[in-house]
C-alpha cells in the first residue's frame, strides 16, 4: 500500500509540471504572434506604393491594317550565255553590287572575231560586184535609149544589178551578225542589282541559252512587298485609294529602326477564295537596303489620320473581370481604377474611345500591387 501510494504521488508531481510547462509555452506563443501581427500592419499603414506614370496624349494617329508581308525583287534576270564558248574571265565577285552595262563575263572571242574578218571581206566584194554591176546596167540604159541593144539585153543586166546589190545586202547582214557574236562574246549586266552565287565557274565551256543561267540579279532599288489582308477590308482599301496613294510601312520584326516607306501600287484583281483574303503589293525606293528579297516584315497600309485621338501606353491597359482598365493618379496621390474602351492598337500604343481624358496621369508600372484607394509613390521611368 505504501509504495502504490509513493508511485501515485510521482505521477501527480510529473503531470503538474507538465502542465506548468504548456502554459508557459502558451504565453509565450501568443506574444510572439502578437509581436509578428503588429509589425507588418504598422509597415503597410505607413508606405506608398512606387509607380511610374505617364499623361494621357492626345495626337493625331494614322488608321492603319497591319499584316505580314514577304519582300520580292524589283526584278529578276538570269543571266545567260547567247553564243558558245569558254569562259576566259568572271569579272566581279559573288553578292556585289552591280551596275547596269558592267562587264559580267568574257567568252572567248577570237572565233567571232575570225568569223567577222571573214563577213567583212566577202561584204566589201560583193559590194564592189553590185557596183560593177550597177555601173553595166547604167551603160546599157543609155544604149537602150539610143536603140543600139534590145530590151532583153537591158532586161539582163538590170537583174545582174539588182541580184549583185541583193548579194551585196546579205553580205552586210552577215557581217552586223558577226559583230554582235563579238560583242556577245562580252556579257554585261542588263539591270541595276545585286549578284547572286556563280554558277559556272571561269574555265567552263557554255552554250548559247543553256538551262541553267551564270548568274541570278536581283533589283533591290526600288524593292516590292508583297502581302494579303482579309477581304472585309478591301472596301476600305478602295475608298482611300481612289483618293490618292495610300502609304504603307514595312520592317522587320523586332528591328528599333525606323519602318521603310512606300506606297500601295497593286490591288489583285480578285480575292482568294480558299483564304478569304486579297493580295496586296506595295513598292519601297529600299535606298538604305533595310528590305532584302525573300525577308518577312511587318506591314502597316494607313488608310487615313485620326485627329485628336487620345493615345495611351499599351502597357498601362490591363485586363479584368468587368474588361480593360487603367489607374488613374488623383492629385491626392491615390490611385483610381477607371474602366476605358480601346479603339484599337497600334504598336505600343493603345488608342482610347472612352474613360480617360487629355492630360491624366495613368500607370504604366506598378499596377500590381495596387488597389482602389492604394497611396502610391510617383518615381522616374526605369530605362529600357
Amino acid at each position: 500500500m505504501v509504495g502504490s501510494s509513493v508511485l501515485s504521488l510521482k505521477r501527480l508531481g510529473l503531470i503538474a509540471v507538465a502542465v506548468v510547462l504548456l502554459a508557459v509555452a502558451a504565453v509565450v506563443t501568443h506574444l510572439a504572434t502578437s509581436s509578428r501581427a503588429n509589425e507588418p500592419a504598422k509597415g503597410r499603414g505607413s508606405g506608398a506604393v512606387p509607380v511610374t506614370v505617364v499623361a494621357v496624349a492626345q495626337q493625331p494617329m494614322p488608321v492603319r491594317i497591319v499584316a505580314i508581308g514577304n519582300v520580292e525583287p524589283f526584278s529578276t534576270v538570269a543571266v545567260k550565255a547567247r553564243v558558245d564558248g569558254q569562259i576566259l574571265d568572271v569579272a566581279f565577285k559573288e553578292g556585289e553590287e552591280v551596275r547596269e552595262g558592267q562587264v559580267l563575263f568574257r567568252i572567248d572571242p577570237r572565233p567571232f572575231e575570225a568569223q567577222l574578218r571573214q563577213a567583212e571581206a566577202t561584204h566589201l566584194r560583193d559590194t564592189a560586184a553590185a557596183a560593177q554591176a550597177r555601173a553595166q546596167e547604167k551603160r546599157y540604159l543609155e544604149l537602150l535609149e539610143k536603140n543600139f541593144v534590145s530590151k532583153d539585153a537591158y532586161a539582163q543586166f538590170r537583174t545582174n544589178a539588182e541580184t549583185a546589190e541583193a548579194l551585196a545586202a546579205a553580205s552586210r547582214a552577215a557581217m552586223e551578225n558577226a559583230r554582235l557574236n563579238v560583242e556577245y562574246s562580252t556579257i554585261r549586266s542588263p539591270i541595276n542589282g545585286f549578284a547572286g552565287k556563280v554558277l559556272i565557274q571561269r574555265g567552263n565551256l557554255i552554250k548559247a541559252n543553256d538551262t541553267a543561267p551564270l548568274i541570278v540579279l536581283n533589283q533591290v532599288r526600288p524593292v516590292y512587298v508583297n502581302f494579303a489582308v482579309p477581304e472585309q477590308n478591301l472596301e476600305a482599301i478602295r475608298k482611300y485609294m481612289a483618293r490618292g496613294p495610300l502609304a504603307v510601312s514595312a520592317g522587320p520584326p523586332g528591328s528599333t529602326a525606323p519602318a521603310s516607306a512606300g506606297k500601295l501600287v497593286f490591288v489583285d484583281n480578285a480575292v482568294d477564295a480558299s483564304t478569304g483574303t486579297i493580295r496586296l503589293r506595295a513598292q519601297f525606293a529600299n535606298q538604305d537596303l533595310a528590305l532584302w528579297p525573300g525577308q518577312f516584315v511587318n506591314v502597316g497600309v494607313t488608310l487615313y489620320e485620326q485627329a485628336g485621338a487620345l493615345v495611351v501606353p499599351t502597357d498601362a491597359v490591363q485586363n479584368g473581370p468587368q474588361g480593360q482598365y487603367v489607374y488613374v493618379v488623383l492629385p491626392d496621390l491615390t490611385a483610381e481604377l477607371r474602366l476605358v474602351t480601346v479603339d484599337r492598337v497600334d504598336g505600343l500604343s493603345s488608342i482610347i474611345a472612352s474613360g480617360l481624358k487629355q492630360g491624366e496621369s495613368i500607370v504604366t508600372q506598378g499596377q500590381l500591387r495596387l488597389g482602389p484607394g492604394t497611396k502610391v509613390a510617383i518615381r522616374k521611368p526605369q530605362p529600357s
